[in-house]
């Protein structure tokens, strides 16, 4: 199958681990794209001081410099039509979206999420997880759409809750798996193995022809 070679950016508002898990496995040849600018809402957020020792463009635009969520957003869709990127990477990126920018990127922006959705979506799901008394929890890429954590579903991993967790030992227990998880689903979107029926995101065989899978990638959601 013909890789997806392209362009990505990277929304975040911390620490920015799992930009970081990205960009080793763009670095390690892992994912046929590169990075081309990181854009945080947050200009004390971590994940500056990752992109410039990766040598990646940085776009500060901090929420409480616009009057309004539209003026932000506005401002946002800017900052990332700068670049045309070919996929919009949400990762730790603590705003919830309007629609008119959701809708602007259908198809081709994803978030992660730290539960085996659509369980426990929204904030805390670590914490909603240990309080329930799942014995299993995990974490879920999956692409954006209006609603929140409720797009469909590219991959999901799971962990085990112990008795006696809190939601920092499970949050952290469920970070491993969200770097492995989040670089996965990057590359099948680049290498062109992603197609959505519906809502369900299908994984084409690495031989299937462009014709039988290619072509479906994202266009349900556009």
């Amino acid at each position: 199958m013909n890789e997806k070679k392209g362009t990505f950016v990277v929304l975040a508002s911390g620490r920015g681990s799992n930009f970081q898990a990205i960009l080793d496995q763009v670095n390690a040849g892992n994912i046929p794209a590169s990075c081309c600018a990181l854009i945080t809402d947050n200009p004390d957020a971590y994940a500056i001081e990752r992109a410039g020792a990766a040598g990646i463009p940085v776009q500060v635009v901090a929420f409480r410099s616009f009057p309004d969520k539209g003026s932000y957003e506005s401002a946002l869709i800017s900052a990332i039509d700068l670049y045309n990127p070919d996929l919009v990477v949400l990762a730790g990126y603590m705003r919830i979206l309007g629609n008119a920018i959701v809708s602007r990127y259908a198809g081709r922006m994803i978030n992660i999420h730290p539960s085996l959705l659509p369980a426990f979506p929204g904030l805390h799901a670590q914490e909603q997880a240990v309080r329930y008394g799942v014995k299993v929890a995990g974490c879920t890429v999956h692409f954006v759409t209006e609603d929140m954590d409720a797009g469909p579903v590219i991959i999901q991993r799971s962990v085990p809750v112990f008795a006696g967790d809190d939601g920092a030992l499970l949050a952290e227990r469920i970070l491993h798996e969200e770097h492995i998880a989040f670089p996965e689903a990057i590359r099948l979107f680049f290498t062109g193995r992603l197609y959505i029926e519906g809502r369900i995101v299908g994984i084409c065989d690495p031989d299937a022809t462009p014709d039988l899978c290619g072509r479906h990638n994202g266009e349900e959601l556009r």
